[in-house]
């Protein structure tokens, strides 16, 4: 099949949209649709200068999505003074496959000149996930626990360097994935949070409205990838010939977001389009909730106490985890 964009050889075609496309094309439809996004939600304002540049700390996990994401960000902004990027790359304790994605992380930041920091779940938690998952004293699956602990260094270091963005590489599977797990389960305040930690808030005036929110206590997240669907990042990456570590977690056994995964294929397989379309809808029903629960309604954040971290607990979620892993230890 021909390329409708040039003639030349396609390696790939988009359902969705009807589109058959070489690689070069592929590549670029790529890169287009992330840059979009980033416009769409102004993540550089206006007031970004080379003398007070904006810091965004991209999380780094070696995967294809977060390498891809690291790479398109270094080739939009590597000449642009007003953004420093700063990879954040977590380490969880997984023997035989987190060593290996750093690895991958440390070769393209360092071909990229980029600056990057490793953090681990033992340094940080007296934790490793091995040991995680074989405890299990809330028992849950070891997605639930290594999930929460990431989110929460994700935000501590996002404050500690003083990061005006937080961005990670979420494509557009993982967010209709997350869309009908939440709707399903009728969870209308994780809505919410999803809203309220992500940028397309209803703030400020004029013909756009801007997609930062300003008045909570976390650093807003981005998610570029987001309107790219999973088959499309992966083949980027092996197109770009990128270091990504392509292996699946050792302890992944989210059974109930295996089951939305595939009730999305099929979907997706009889319905081209139907994951744009689940987003689309949900980030409306998100805003909705959003303005529920910014009510006087809402539950009231503020600190945790073991912590610091902002929380509606008295006790954040990771910190209890933590406390419960190690009481389970003895």
């Amino acid at each position: 099949m021909d390329c409708d964009k040039c003639g030349a050889d396609a390696v790939m075609h988009a359902a969705y949209s009807g589109l058959h496309l070489c690689a070069d094309h592929l590549c670029r439809s790529v890169e287009e649709r992330a840059r979009h996004r980033i416009r769409e939600d102004a993540l550089l304002p206006d007031d970004a200068t080379p003398e007070d540049p904006e810091t965004w700390l991209v999380g780094l996990s070696g995967g294809k999505d977060s390498v891809v994401l690291t790479q398109i960000l270094h080739d939009t902004f590597a000449r642009d003074p007003r953004v420093e990027l700063v990879a954040l790359t977590i380490h969880e304790g997984i023997e035989g496959y987190r060593d290996a994605s750093l690895e991958a992380c440390l070769e393209l930041t360092d071909e990229l000149d980029i600056r990057h920091e490793v953090v681990t779940y033992a340094e940080e938690f007296d934790l490793e996930m091995d040991d995680v998952a074989e405890d299990d004293p809330e028992n849950m699956a070891p997605c639930a626990y290594c999930g929460v602990f990431r989110r929460s260094l994700l935000s501590q270091y996002a404050d500690e360097y003083d990061a005006d963005k937080l961005l990670t590489g979420h494509n557009l599977d993982d967010e209709a994935q997350t869309a009908l797990m939440n709707f399903f389960e009728g969870d209308i305040e994780q809505m919410a949070k999803h809203f309220d930690a992500s940028l397309g808030a209803f703030e400020g005036g004029g013909e756009t409205p801007a997609r930062v929110r300003t008045d909570g206590p976390f650093v807003p997240r981005a998610k570029p990838l987001r309107d790219v669907p999973e088959k499309e990042v992966a083949l980027y990456a092996q197109l770009q010939d990128l270091p990504a570590h392509i292996t699946e977690c050792p302890h992944a056994s989210e059974a109930y977001r295996g089951e939305i995964q595939q009730l999305l294929f099929d979907m997706e397989e009889n319905h081209p389009g139907t994951r744009h379309s689940i987003l689309a809808g949900y980030e409306e029903l998100a805003a909705l909730a959003a303005q529920r629960y910014r009510g006087d309604d809402g539950p009231s954040v503020g600190e945790c106490d073991r912590c610091g971290a902002a929380t509606t607990r008295d006790v954040c979620r990771a910190c209890a985890l933590v406390e419960a892993v190690h009481a389970a230890e003895g």
